[in-house]
């Protein structure tokens, strides 16, 4: 069976250009680590998308409609259809000093944030650097291997989705999740607590739900601060029975 537009999927895949068979882009840690590509905190694992919304790149996202669950698929898309042709307008030379007056150190293959955009540092020489302000993969041909592992219906399954794509540093199995009378409430386990930026993630979890589950009237977050226990009272020492008569007439001894 097919996808439809609308469908909740879990994806994993390996992203490359074709012609240099450089990855750039994973699901997959193993993968991410052999290519250099692995960065701390990332969270590698099947990505949520949600067909046709646009959270993978369009040709991508289109190819979904004709892909089957569980089966590997691959997909070429030319550079017309990924990050466009590169436009040599878009490359310029400027005095190295100009950067150095931002503390900006070049590095060649580097990004960096230039008079407001993004530019990659192409070359160095004779005081001055060539920046090149096309996107990175500007004018490649794109290579996607991908599996659909899974397919989300039920509506708890596509809460937890939801959920878990704005607060993937916790567990899912964490969140305790009720609907009722078509109103919703969310208990947040205490990892989320000191979670940065834990308020816009549950009013993007809410904006969720409200367009990809308009069943439901009302989303509710419940955080629940359990008291510590209070220490118990150190149990009082046992006393020495008294010593024998005997025992301390040999100790005066």
């Amino acid at each position: 069976m097919t996808l439809q537009k609308g469908d909740f999927i879990l994806i994993d895949y390996v992203a490359k250009v074709k012609e240099t068979n450089e990855v750039f882009d994973t699901t997959q840690e193993e993968v991410a680590k052999k290519e250099h590509l692995h960065k701390q905190g990332e969270i590698y694992e099947p990505k949520l998308v949600v067909v046709g919304e646009g959270w993978v790149l369009k040709a991508l996202d289109d190819s979904l409609l004709e892909a089957e669950v569980a089966k590997a698929t691959t997909i070429e898309i030319p550079s017309d259809k990924a990050f466009g042709p590169r436009d040599p307008e878009k490359i310029r030379r400027v005095p190295i000093k100009q950067l150095y007056a931002k503390e900006i150190n070049p590095v060649v293959g580097a990004r960096i944030e230039f008079q407001g955009k993004m530019a990659t540092i192409r070359s160095i020489g004779a005081g001055r650097v060539l920046l090149d302000f096309n996107p990175p993969l500007a004018g490649r041909t794109l290579i996607y291997d991908f599996t659909v592992t899974k397919k989300l219906d039920s509506q708890e399954e596509k809460i937890s989705a939801l959920i878990h794509r704005r607060v993937p540093v916790v567990e899912q199995d964490k969140f305790k999740i009720t609907v009722k009378d078509k109103n919703l409430t969310i208990d947040m386990p205490e990892d989320t607590f000191y979670v940065e930026g834990i308020q816009i993630a549950k009013r993007g979890i809410a904006m969720d739900i409200q367009k990809f589950l308009p069943d439901i009237a009302e989303t509710k977050f419940v955080e629940t601060f359990k008291a510590e226990p209070k220490p118990q009272p150190a149990a009082p020492a046992e006393e020495k029975a008294p010593a024998k008569e005997e025992e301390k007439t040999q100790a005066q001894q």
